[in-house]
């Protein structure tokens, strides 16, 4: 944890999530490893790692859907143990699947869920039709769910989750399975979220997706938080820039190597793609005269940048594989 706020409610009641040392098994599987967050409200937390990483079992422990086997957590300085009746009364989880009824139309599904949450049903279908054309649906209202599109289902699943706004919306990797264009439209309606007050705590193996929409991440692998940070932050902790040079001979590659890593003083890596040369450079001035010395060397050069680390980069930096690969681990996703 950072700072000394402990585990009394965060400093002066700015923090959303709490958490100290959690621990979840599966049998002889350690699922969740001595995680510890801290997240603040109204932010957009990204819970960044692998399949099997421990994201979606640190959800459900926070959730109050899971009892850790040791450590501490609270939201909104509620024990997410003790006091869970409170606890799931300020927050709502959208899991990896949608959890809408397909036999029943949009509207009817958010009805549905508007009368069991207390709304008359004046209210309940006042409400289902704002939800609905808020999330680009009002064309959809009457048909089944069932005949929905992966991305109107995944909007109706969201949706649904907000019938009641929630101090904290859960979500767990709302995009999975998406096309580009729904997956931007989730993000929007991430965005839309936040901006009107809720914490997001979302947790997603694309990088990319970490990277538009979090104010922090952390990256968990094995069961255990290992770096946390800005995006901005996390890039800047695996160096200052990275060089990605492409050859036009692949059998000059081995010489380039060699020509680069004497100039730049660093190791030069050697993606899957032949032609590819990848470098983590901590003196970028020192790139130019690098670059000038593979003509020099007889070796063609197609293509070559300079920039920022991606999120990519540092999570390949961090944990050595890269968060497409599944982890040898179950987590509880099959529970």
């Amino acid at each position: 944890m950072k700072g000394d706020s402990g585990m009394n409610g965060g400093r002066d009641g700015a923090l959303a999530v709490e958490a100290e040392g959690l621990v979840y098994r599966f049998g002889d599987n350690v699922a969740v490893d001595g995680v510890d967050l801290e997240i603040s409200r109204g932010e957009i937390f990204g819970f960044l790692g692998p399949n099997g990483a421990g994201k979606t079992t640190t959800i459900r422990m926070l959730a109050t859907l899971l009892r850790p086997d040791s450590g501490a957590a609270r939201v909104f300085g509620h024990d997410v143990v003790r006091e869970a009746d409170t606890v799931r009364g300020l927050v709502s989880l959208t899991g990896q699947f949608a959890s809408v009824d397909e036999d029943l139309t949009g509207k009817e599904n958010l009805i549905l869920i508007a009368r069991l949450l207390g709304y008359s049903r004046k209210e309940a279908k006042v409400r289902a039709d704002e939800l609905l054309e808020a999330f680009g649906l009002s064309d959809a209202a009457g048909r089944q769910a069932k005949t929905y599109s992966g991305g109107m289902r995944r909007r109706l699943d969201i949706a649904a989750s907000i019938v009641i706004t929630p101090e904290l919306l859960f979500l767990d990797e709302p995009t999975t399975g998406l096309d580009p264009r729904n997956r931007n439209q989730v993000w929007d309606i991430v965005r839309s979220m936040a901006s009107g007050g809720t914490t997001v705590l979302l947790t997603t193996q694309y990088l990319d997706e970490a990277d538009q929409l979090a104010d922090r991440i952390a990256v968990i692998d094995n069961g255990k938080v290992i770096a946390e940070g800005t995006p901005g932050e996390l890039k800047g902790s695996v160096g200052s820039g990275v060089l990605h040079v492409r050859l036009r001979d692949p059998g000059s590659r081995p010489e380039a190597v060699r020509v680069l890593s004497r100039a730049i003083g660093v190791a030069v890596e050697t993606p899957s793609d032949p032609v590819a040369l990848l470098a983590r450079v901590s003196e970028p001035e020192r790139v130019p005269e690098a670059l000038a010395g593979l003509p020099h060397a007889g070796i063609a050069v197609s293509d070559f940048s300079l920039g920022q680390p991606s999120l990519d980069e540092v999570f390949l930096a961090l944990t050595g594989h890269p968060t497409e690969e599944k982890a040898d681990k179950k987590e509880e996703e099959a529970v």
